[in-house]
């Protein structure tokens, strides 16, 4: 554990507004359950091109989205970390 104490210690240096954010995966489980959810719904796919199309778009929407959105993390608050190095 002493040996990693940097690796473990790392978010500690971002500003805190970033800190819950950086420890939590929810949007990413959120999409893994849309993704999940979604094939249950349709049922049947002729081929698997048809299950690679709907998971495809489906992550081309949440990309979309997520660039779109009002910025998860503010850029603005790193920048004096960023500067320092």
């Amino acid at each position: 554990m002493i040996q990693a104490q940097n690796e473990v210690l790392a978010s500690q240096q971002f500003p805190l507004a970033w800190q819950n954010q950086l420890r939590s995966t929810n949007p990413i489980e959120r999409l893994n359950r849309e993704i999940k959810r979604r094939p249950d719904a349709v049922g049947v796919f002729p081929n698997v091109d048809s299950i690679l199309r709907l998971v495809g778009t489906l992550l081309l929407q949440q990309n979309r989205q997520w660039q779109n959105e009002k910025n998860y993390l503010d850029t603005e608050a790193i920048r004096p970390i960023v500067a320092g190095t």
